[in-house]
């Protein structure tokens, strides 16, 4: 079809192809057997998606692309022989049982955290692998593990909802939050600023304390189009290497009665959250502020060296003492055009 028959809005719409979840070069595409199973099924789903696309060009080379990229994934996955495994020993595919947590380590593609499913590049696994019931792992800071329970048969996964760990609930049973998937199509566009009262237990706050914005290497964010519907999801290392993928921030401008602002500080949108449920779950625990409703002032495109971000510019007003952001060029260049 002629781009001359294609309006100007359907042209805006044109969706990015999400990459593959982050595999560092050289790292063998280690699966499970299930893992793999589920890549080809994902295949065959995208072929007829496809064939369902027709004539509309811009789905058509939005799936083709995305084939290409599974295909050389399935190519190089290397699936790995749980029955050779030494069974009192954590390694790829085992489900670990440390501090009343279940997790089990998978390939990449696998992962899902929330589920309870980890990368085995993840820092966690990395820790976890070789190590044997009984033993005792040190993370950063005071945090300390310790390996309950190692098995090669299917255990029951610690689910997280709503950043807290639950039981995965049997398929049968209704689950209390519906973790968002993956998905060709956008989603609905993201609904307006509603009341969360259900917020975190305020933190106090001291102007001794200072803010940093959090960097998570593995994490999961989401994946947008310009109108912030969801197209996929990308790990934050992914989404930083200069492939300017759009992922959704938001932007949090305090101000005192006299309208003045006082304090600037920024967070990813977490996958599956709305911004303002990341602003109101974020403000709450790193902030101490409780019971506020930011207004939404508005959103835009920025364009960095490394990253593209669909930011959203909230207000809100408050005199409390909060922590202190970081100074200097760098940090205030992220509101230049707020």
């Amino acid at each position: 079809m002629s781009r001359g028959f294609i309006k100007e809005g359907d042209q805006e719409e044109i969706p990015r192809v999400p990459m593959r979840a982050y595999l560092p070069e050289g790292v063998p595409n280690y699966v499970t057997k299930e893992g793999l199973e589920a890549l080809k099924e994902e295949l065959k789903n995208l072929e007829a998606e496809r064939v369902k696309a027709g004539d509309n060009y811009i789905m058509v080379n939005f799936i083709d692309a995305s084939i290409k990229l599974l295909v050389d994934r399935i190519n190089s996955a290397v699936e790995v022989d749980l029955s050779k495994s030494n069974k009192e020993t954590v390694s790829f595919g085992a489900w670990v049982r440390y501090n009343g947590r279940v997790v089990r380590i998978v390939g990449v593609d696998e992962a899902d955290v929330n589920k309870g499913l980890i990368s085995f590049i993840s820092p966690i696994a990395k820790s976890l692998i070789g190590k044997k019931v009984g033993d005792v792992i040190e993370l950063k800071g005071s945090e300390k593990i310790t390996v309950e329970e190692v098995s090669f048969e299917p255990m029951e996964l610690t689910q997280i909802i709503n950043d807290k760990p639950v039981k995965t609930l049997p398929p049968t049973e209704k689950r209390p939050r519906r973790i968002i998937e993956e998905q060709l199509e956008p989603t609905t566009q993201a609904q307006p600023i509603v009341e969360d009262k259900t917020v975190a237990e305020p933190v106090k706050s001291d102007e001794s304390r200072k803010f940093e914005p959090e960097v998570n290497a593995t994490e999961f964010l989401p994946i947008v189009n310009e109108r912030g519907n969801i197209l996929g999801r990308a790990m934050y290392v992914e989404l930083h290497k200069g492939n300017k993928m759009l992922h959704p921030v938001a932007h949090l401008h305090v101000m005192n009665g006299k309208g003045e602002i006082t304090r600037r500080y920024w967070w990813h949108v977490a996958f599956g959250d709305t911004p303002e449920k990341t602003l109101k779950r974020k403000i709450a625990e790193t902030l101490g502020l409780s019971g506020v409703n930011p207004k939404l002032k508005r959103q835009y495109i920025r364009e960095a060296k490394t990253e593209r971000e669909l930011v959203y510019v909230f207000t809100v007003v408050s005199e409390e003492d909060l922590p202190i952001p970081p100074e200097g060029r760098v940090y205030l260049e992220v509101f230049e055009r707020d």
